[in-house]
């Protein structure tokens, strides 16, 4: 049987060694293993090994690269069990080594499928503008289970999805286009339906972009018909009766008591 004549630490990789047998006159590479390895099985030099023994070694050596590439992919941010199995096997590892390094991260808490939903959603919802909708279907892509999509969902409320929506549907229809306000309304919905918001969510926030929409309009014309009244007015009076006569001529035109006097104040009176 090879007996280990030397064992040398690689170049490249300290933490992996090389292992040398007698062969003849000549020492000879045989394989490459890690330092986890070397210790597990207490390689030594003058250790005889038979082929299977070294066939061994070298499966065990490859499950432990494996598991040391998953290590390296979690170290980024969690990951689904489906996002780790698909990035082992393009990584060129077996099926068998991709089920048992994945069976390992479970066993130290590494892959959790529920713990991965939850942290991905509150992601999301603190860094993009996606809506429940889409993010759902991209827990779906990373073959994350409907009970925990479901529930990592749950974090999000109506009042942040609401929020959000609505700074994105604001954007839209204030944007310097020429189109109608009703065509920028249109165009703000069916953005925010692709963004992934649900249907309730959506006619809340056209509501209140058509109602404040409306208050601008209505704060515009008040302007215009307040502007008027003061200059048919201040060549007749002035201070508190000028105030009384703006009053009164907005007043006839229908404009609400709380926008005359927001524009009355802003004009000093």
């Amino acid at each position: 049987m090879p007996v280990i004549s030397k064992i040398s630490v690689q170049q490249k990789n300290k933490g992996r060694f090389n292992i040398f047998f007698k062969k003849t006159d000549e020492e000879e590479f045989g394989f490459g293993v890690s330092e986890d390895i070397l210790i597990q099985y207490n390689l030594h030099k003058g250790m005889e090994l038979s082929e299977e023994d070294i066939k061994q070694l070298k499966n065990k050596d490859e499950l432990h690269k494996s598991y040391t590439r998953a290590i390296h992919y979690l170290s980024y941010r969690m990951r689904s069990e489906k996002e780790m199995y698909d990035y082992l096997i393009d990584k060129e590892v077996t099926e068998e080594d991709a089920r048992d390094v994945i069976n390992r991260l479970y066993k130290e808490n590494l892959l959790d499928d529920e713990a991965f939903a939850k942290s991905y959603v509150q992601s999301k919802i603190a860094t993009s503008s996606k809506g429940p909708v889409v993010l759902k279907q991209e827990l779906s892509k990373k073959g994350v289970a409907e009970d925990y999509r479901l529930s990592a969902l749950e974090q999000y409320s109506f009042e942040d999805q609401y929020e959000k929506a609505l700074k994105f549907g604001m954007k839209k229809v204030n944007d310097t286009s020429k189109k109608s306000f009703q065509q920028k309304l249109q165009t703000a919905k069916q953005s925010m339906m692709q963004k992934g918001f649900t249907q309730d969510v959506i006619q809340e926030v056209a509501a209140r972009l058509a109602e404040e929409k409306e208050d601008s309009s209505e704060r515009t014309a008040l302007e215009l018909q307040g502007e008027k009244a003061i200059r048919k007015y201040e060549k007749k009076a002035e201070g508190f009766e000028l105030k009384q006569k703006v009053m009164a001529s907005l007043y006839r035109k229908g404009f609400s008591g709380d926008l005359i006097r927001e524009f009355l104040e802003e004009k000093g009176y």
